[in-house]
């Protein structure tokens, strides 16, 4: 009993609040209620723990920035500009708050740690788009979600898909993960941390296209990408992961939309 105690005391209400404003506001896709939960959330978290109450402001800005521009996998130059802009803030700001305000630096991008990938670790990146191959045509061609990303079949549409989908997942590492994980695990243990960024990851990818049963498969991925980040510290490796996933994503969407392009999946 004392230990529900001192979590009812401590962060984990006000961090899972946190999460589940995101879901509110990107799962559910209803803005107004989830910047309500967040509020509360921020606030309890200043009250019962002050230091968590702060960090937790500084994931709530992130997700207050995202939620003021639309979450679509629109490809016009216009609205890649302005997300881009979006997902830029959301990032820098929890950085700069945390090294020049709270100048605990907490938030952190780790391109170089110095240290050797295992050969577990590579073998891993082999793995990774065997995995993608095996499932992501399977996910997303015969439920249609394909369809929530646009038809590219010019090289000029083409290129802007493989420059959105590849800056997409690279913001996925640094919000969710350098700056969500990183945060949460500073007043949490490990898998509380993890399932509640979790949480967030998944969500904002709802909102993005990612229905059906794609949440699961989100879900899924965001808790690995928090236990390797956990394991090896490094932006670099949960990056490379991310973006040779992404690669088959790419190229499952240039397929789907033009199917005898690549047509080399098994659906």
């Amino acid at each position: 009993m004392a230990d529900v105690a001192t979590a009812v005391r401590g962060p984990l209400v006000p961090a899972a609040l946190v999460s589940l404003a995101g879901f509110v506001m990107f799962g559910l896709e209803q803005r107004d209620a989830g910047l309500g939960v967040l509020a509360v959330a921020v606030a309890l978290g200043l009250v019962l723990d002050r230091a968590a109450g702060k960090d937790l402001a500084l994931i709530a800005f992130g997700l207050v920035v995202m939620s003021l521009v639309p979450i679509t996998t629109d490809i016009s130059t216009g609205h890649m500009v302005t997300m881009g802009a979006a997902m830029a803030v959301a990032v820098a700001g929890p950085y700069l708050v945390s090294r020049y305000v709270y100048r605990d630096h907490a938030v952190r991008f780790p391109v170089r740690t110095g240290e050797r990938w295992t050969r577990l670790e590579k073998l891993y990146l082999v793995a990774v788009p065997v995995l993608g191959y095996a499932v992501l045509p399977v996910y997303m061609i015969p439920t249609g979600v394909y369809e929530n990303w646009p038809a590219a079949s010019d090289v000029d549409a083409i290129a802007r898909l493989f420059l959105g989908t590849n800056v997409l997942g690279i913001w996925d590492e640094l919000f969710f993960i350098c700056t969500v994980f990183t945060l949460l695990r500073r007043h949490l243990s490990f898998w509380p941390a993890n399932v509640l960024q979790a949480v967030l990851f998944t969500s904002f990818l709802h909102d993005l296209g990612f229905h059906a049963w794609g949440p699961v498969l989100i879900y899924a991925f965001a808790l690995v990408q928090g236990y390797i980040f956990g394991l090896t510290r490094s932006l670099t490796y949960v990056v490379c992961v991310h973006l040779l996933f992404d690669l088959v994503l790419f190229g499952v969407l240039v397929h789907a939309h033009n199917p005898a392009w690549l047509d080399v999946f098994v659906y």
